[in-house]
């Protein structure tokens, strides 16, 4: 991620950056330093605020070609570490972004509800999560897919120990 390059390079400080994305310093500083990895609904705000794409705050390269090619070269996107990747979407003119989600085992009220523009798909790959939609909660298993207004507060949690992972689709809405 290319936060804090991003940032100085648009004369910001973390403090103007906090104020226009509505996160904290703290939790800015963390994502720069790499302590911390944004939710989808942080990384769209970062990217609103910096007046760039999420591809850009990702550090993906534009192509000029019609159709878009991310290649895995055999690794996991991100790594099994890594609570979010962004795996397509890489153009501006894309209205759809594609992300590996690994949700963590968070006891229920611990994870913040997240909701941002746009509609979603979630398709679960491996492991039990739970999705709560606004106040109605769902078990997904690996196959079960899900579909949404991300406008609604939603959150996921892990379920098991066993690694849990999701391919999430954010399309815009406008």
């Amino acid at each position: 991620m290319h936060l804090k390059y991003l940032r100085v390079q648009g004369g910001m400080t973390l403090e103007d950056l906090a104020r226009d994305s509505g996160l904290t310093r703290s939790y800015l500083s963390k994502i720069e330093r790499g302590v911390s990895t944004p939710s989808i609904e942080a990384a769209l705000r970062i990217a609103t605020a910096l007046g760039v794409t999420v591809d850009r705050l990702f550090g993906q390269q534009l192509e000029e070609d019609i159709i878009s090619i991310v290649r895995g070269n055999g690794s996991i996107a991100g790594g099994l570490s890594t609570h979010l990747s962004l795996v397509a979407g890489l153009r501006n003119d894309r209205v759809m972004r594609a992300f590996i989600v690994r949700p963590g085992k968070t006891h229920r009220r611990g994870r913040i509800m997240s909701h941002h523009e746009g509609e979603e798909i979630l398709f679960v790959l491996s492991g039990d999560i739970e999705i709560q939609i606004g106040a109605r909660r769902e078990r997904l298993r690996p196959g079960d897919c899900v579909q949404f207004d991300s406008t609604i507060p939603h959150k996921l949690i892990a379920l098991t120990d066993k690694p849990a992972s999701a391919l999430v689709v954010i399309a815009a809405t406008a």
